[in-house]
């Protein structure tokens, strides 16, 4: 999911430092990058090379990425969406390919299929954790289905063994959405170790666990996969050997149609400064959410299960219904706490209500959209600023 939100960037500017004086010290959003004097020294000394782009620190930052995660490759690009949109196109998904993915995430899971001419369609959730519930995968899959992208929904990862195990019965393959998930564990592994799928994606948008600014990332253990996604991220140029050798050292060509989705030296250096400090950053969040899961009982609030795997990139409570999920929205950001939610489901959007998808198809995915609530979660957040954002919640329910 590349949350990559641009809803919450409207709204809030979170993921970018906030501006407004005072005030700036006020706002908590829901969200923020966490940049050190480590970093900039980073880009600094990038901005000060020969290279600022498709140098070596690009190939230093995925290979730190693949190592991290356990995986054989990586390969950066411009956006957790650009991730999205080669990983289908690298797939080969196009006009009659159906592609299973949640309903329950930023749109971008679902748009990368629409842009290779794909179908999407829709498996409903899980009540209880919002990730994507493998029994409706099951159902969901026809003739026509090429391929499944389950998402690691707020940091949680989804069951990919058991859409692993489906994929294989069905002859498809597996593009985890691992935006929200970057440092997450799965059963024994590291969430983007492709264990159980063909490709992991990430985001590093500024909310998420390290960032680059804008930029996103593929992670694979297949040969074949990493060098067409190398291809497709840069518009699809290739150097057959026997040309070079006929023609010149100059030589390239494009074999089919790729995308300029390159990620910067820069960027990568920021990255890779980033990616030092993604344990310490993980465990923050952990403990942050730790505090919020022993700070709000009683405060007539459903919590997400405590879990040592999530990464925990968003807090999301629930509340009864849409309307007190309101009130509680509107109460938090008069007090300046900038909360959010994630996410309207992707079928509600008007975009695929024209293509026939229809609102009530998804209840388990409507009925979650209709009563959470992101509270701020970020490692800057400190224990003051928690505490106003759990009295905040409290005090709504007239709860001490």
């Amino acid at each position: 999911m590349t949350d990559r939100p641009p809803e919450p960037d409207v709204l809030t500017g979170s993921g970018s430092t906030p501006v407004g004086g005072n005030e700036e010290d006020h706002l908590l959003s829901y969200g923020r990058q966490t940049i050190d004097d480590e970093d900039v020294a980073a880009v600094e000394d990038a901005l000060r090379s020969d290279y600022l782009t498709t140098g070596p620190r690009v190939e230093e930052f995925e290979g730190r990425l693949a190592e991290t995660v356990g995986a054989r490759y990586g390969v950066a690009v411009s956006s957790g969406t650009s991730a999205l949109h080669l990983a289908c196109l690298a797939l080969g998904i196009e006009s009659g390919h159906e592609v299973v993915t949640s309903p329950l995430t930023f749109a971008a899971s679902a748009n990368c299929v629409r842009y290779c001419g794909g179908t999407v369609v829709f498996a409903d959730v899980c009540p209880g954790t919002g990730l994507i519930d493998p029994a409706e995968v099951e159902r969901a899959v026809t003739p026509r289905t090429r391929a499944i992208i389950p998402v690691d929904y707020a940091g949680f990862p989804c069951d990919v063994e058991a859409i692993s195990s489906i994929a294989r019965r069905h002859d498809l393959w597996v593009v985890e959405d691992a935006a929200h998930a970057l440092g997450a564990t799965y059963g024994g592994g590291t969430v983007g170790d492709c264990r159980h799928v063909d490709m992991a994606t990430f985001s590093f948008h500024p909310v998420k666990h390290i960032t680059t600014g804008e930029g996103g990332a593929i992670t694979t253990n297949t040969l074949a996969l990493y060098e067409r996604l190398k291809r497709l991220r840069n518009h699809g140029l290739s150097r057959p050997p026997e040309k070079v050798a006929a023609e010149g050292s100059w030589y390239q060509e494009i074999d089919e149609l790729g995308y300029n989705y390159r990620l910067t030296d820069f960027q990568c250096a920021l990255g890779t400064s980033q990616l030092r400090k993604l344990s310490r950053f993980v465990a923050k969040r952990r403990q942050l959410a730790e505090r919020y899961d022993q700070s709000l009982p009683g405060a007539h609030v459903e919590l997400p299960d405590p879990s040592e795997h999530s990464s925990y990139h968003l807090y999301v409570i629930k509340v009864a219904d849409a309307e007190t999920r309101r009130a509680l929205f509107d109460h938090l950001w008069g007090l300046g706490v900038r909360c959010q939610v994630h996410y309207v489901p992707v079928h509600w959007h008007a975009a695929y209500e024209r293509l026939g998808h229809e609102r009530g198809s998804y209840p388990n995915a409507e009925d979650y959209y209709a009563r959470i609530l992101s509270l701020p979660l970020y490692p800057s957040l400190d224990a003051e600023q928690q505490d106003r954002v759990v009295e905040g919640v409290r005090s709504f329910f007239g709860v001490k």
